[in-house]
């Protein structure tokens, strides 16, 4: 199953990929990793101080889009008990729009 997730997918988070990698996310310390916006979000969201950059072939608005999901995610949203999962990335989404 790991073969079919982007990079920044943690090894505990059993969701899959939404969508191609699209962006750079990266840490205090500059250490980043590539991936779909779900999982960026999901990341960025566990990370103090992180920030998110699109990639040049990423859809318009990627990283905004992951900053926002991450928002509103908690740290390590794939530890959540069942009744507390958090939002997707697509429900996020739609609500922007």
């Amino acid at each position: 199953m790991t073969d079919l997730r982007c990079p920044a997918a943690h090894p505990e988070d059993p969701t899959l990929c939404q969508g191609p990698v699209a962006v750079t996310v990266l840490d205090v310390r500059n250490a980043g990793t590539n991936g779909c916006e779900h999982h960026g979000a999901r990341l960025l969201a566990s990370l103090a101080g992180g920030r998110v950059y699109a990639l040049p072939d990423a859809l318009e608005g990627a990283a905004i889009r992951v900053f926002t999901a991450a928002g509103v995610l908690r740290p390590f949203p794939w530890r959540a008990h069942p009744q507390e999962a958090a939002p997707s990335l697509a429900h996020i989404v739609d609500d922007l729009h």
